[in-house]
């Protein structure tokens, strides 16, 4: 029986278990991440982060050769074990945590790349946290129609990848959304191969203040469910409504989740359009765990 320590963090309410692995000698089987991600039965979180050298994982090497600076790569599985490309929340306590046990350094101005599955992703110091490059984004589009529980009539999605696979839903009012019932799976149709994380929003009244979008969303993760943020889905959702608003809706957007609130920021790169994602970050416990 091997033993792990681990920290607990969170980003706005959506949690994870860390652990550092540099040399990745640990792999854990997906059942035994889900009994610790059990909130009854284990630690309890939406995932869990394994923070190792690129160089030790064989997903590590499309990010050494993007950019050879991406020493530390993320890791990232869902409640249930599964595989995710990318975590928006996630990689900012990803970075809170290398950056507090040592591991990174990370000065204000500078910045830290990581390694995900989705590729890599800078983050820098921001006023409320950290600030990650999420990168360039991509309109799936469509017209897929999502059905909720509690919410009467199927409605139509907008499909956006931004690096991991979205359907937002635009509904009319607070109570709608207050109403839905996402400890069930919404319905997608037609049905992802791979899954899809579902995001419902609102837009604020007014839409736009001092130049800045106003949103609130929810959101079942595929492999988690229902999460009190998703920083990916926070960003896709922005994206959606910057699309729906239609000419001179803004490029930067606060985005509330039942675990408080990010900010979105879209802006020019060189290879095209990327999008920014800030939030806090909290190291919450540590502990030992054995496995």
């Amino acid at each position: 029986m091997a033993t792990i320590s681990f920290t607990k963090g969170q980003g706005t309410g959506n949690d994870f278990v860390i652990f550092s692995d540099p040399d990745g000698e640990v792999e854990l089987s997906p059942e035994q991440i889900a009994a610790i991600c059990d909130r009854h039965f284990g630690v309890g979180a939406d995932g869990m982060l394994r923070a190792v050298r690129s160089r030790s994982i064989d997903a590590g090497a499309a990010a050494l050769a993007e950019d050879p600076d991406a020493e530390w790569f993320m890791d990232y599985r869902n409640a249930d074990g599964s595989i995710a490309e990318m975590c928006g929340n996630g990689i900012r306590v990803f970075s809170k945590y290398l950056i507090e046990t040592g591991l990174a350094d990370l000065e204000p101005g500078d910045t830290l790349p990581i390694g995900t599955r989705s590729g890599v992703r800078d983050v820098q110091r921001s006023t409320n946290g950290f600030s990650a490059d999420m990168g360039r984004w991509r309109l799936d589009g469509g017209e897929p129609l999502v059905r909720a529980k509690e919410l009467p009539v199927a409605r139509p999605g907008l499909g956006i990848n931004v690096g991991n696979p979205h359907v937002v839903v635009a509904l009319a009012s607070d109570e709608e959304l207050d109403a839905a019932d996402l400890s069930y799976i919404p319905v997608v149709d037609p049905e992802p191969a791979d899954g899809v994380n579902v995001e419902f929003m609102v837009a604020a009244d007014p839409l736009v203040s001092d130049g800045v979008g106003h949103i609130r969303m929810r959101v079942h993760e595929r492999g988690s469910g229902e999460t009190l943020s998703c920083g990916t889905g926070a960003v896709a959702t922005a994206l959606a409504a910057r699309y729906w608003a239609g000419a001179g809706a803004p490029n930067q957007w606060r985005v509330d989740v039942p675990g408080g609130r990010v900010g979105v920021r879209m802006f020019a790169a060189e290879d095209g359009e990327h999008v920014s994602l800030s939030g806090p970050a909290e190291l919450v416990f540590e502990g030992v765990l054995e496995v």
